[in-house]
């Protein structure tokens, strides 16, 4: 399969890559790591006149604990995100989500920001991202802004990034210690069917706070917040109620159906998938 023909830039600054987005307007798209973008291209499901390559731009990679939290770089591949220190210390969901991203070859070379920007129904990290409550830092020729993850993630392959701006931070604001990812991965590709990322504000052995991020099962990643309001004020033994309030957790989202999974398995495994996330970050409080 060969990509429609198309102009590369590499962009030597994020201003360039902005003002490339703004010269070429639809016909251009952003290259991060590549592995969301490139293989549509070569399907010709996308065919972009002009590729903007951020891969060399300087201070968009790497993992820094600040004052608003833990601020990671649009450029970190999945591979750095799963081995730092600082993520798996600060918020082990994340950590985990991106270590089980596809293959050793997509996680090397896949970007968190890339990632996220591309806003697949069947990714890890975006899970991860909405139960941290992260925030996303975007640049653009007027500024930059920054927007909750609660608010991103809008469709399939949908966010709010505008056509000519550049997603450079992802900031999780608060430390998430009692958190986890599970996911039932496709036998072929590690997509998730079905992924759970829970975190759990724990006080006195008891659950006074949930927030559980479902991915795979529908267009966009969602809270099951009927649950995350069951779970509060549970013990964190209490492993048999867990499994229980998480009944229905895709409850009122219209779930997908391929060739490997049809809708009402998805929503069925949703069940099992976050009362094991929900349990493995207990264990964590």
């Amino acid at each position: 399969m060969i990509p429609a023909s198309f102009d590369y830039v590499a962009a030597s600054s994020v201003e360039q890559a902005i003002a490339l987005l703004e010269q070429h307007g639809d016909d251009a798209k952003l290259l991060a790591g590549g592995h969301s973008l490139l293989p549509m291209m070569k399907l010709r499901l996308a065919r972009p006149g002009v590729l903007v390559d951020l891969g060399r731009l300087p201070g968009l990679r790497g993992v820094t604990r600040a004052a608003r939290g833990l601020e990671i770089g649009a450029l970190t591949t999945h591979a750095e995100v799963a081995a730092s220190a600082e993520v798996a210390a600060f918020a082990p969901v994340l950590a985990e989500a991106a270590a089980a991203v596809g293959d050793v070859q997509v996680r090397h070379r896949g970007t968190l920001g890339g990632s996220a920007a591309h806003a697949d129904a069947a990714s890890d990290e975006p899970a991860a991202l909405l139960a941290l409550e992260a925030q996303f830092e975007i640049a653009a020729s007027t500024g930059t802004r920054t927007v909750a993850a609660s608010e991103f993630f809008v469709d399939m392959f949908t966010t709010a990034l505008e056509p000519s701006e550049v997603l450079t931070t992802v900031i999780v604001p608060r430390p998430a210690l009692a958190s986890a990812y599970v996911k039932l991965p496709h036998p072929a590709s590690h997509y998730p069917v079905v992924g759970v990322a829970c975190v759990l504000e724990v006080s006195g052995g008891k659950i006074e706070g949930a927030r559980l991020a479902v991915t795979g099962v529908g267009s966009v990643p969602f809270r099951a917040t009927h649950v995350e309001a069951l779970l509060t004020g549970l013990s964190v033994r209490d492993h048999a109620k867990m499994e229980s309030v998480c009944a229905q957790t895709a409850r009122g989202v219209e779930a997908r159906s391929d060739t490997y999974a049809g809708a009402e398995y998805r929503a069925a495994m949703a069940d099992v998938i976050a009362a094991r996330a929900v349990i493995a970050a207990a264990q964590r409080g």
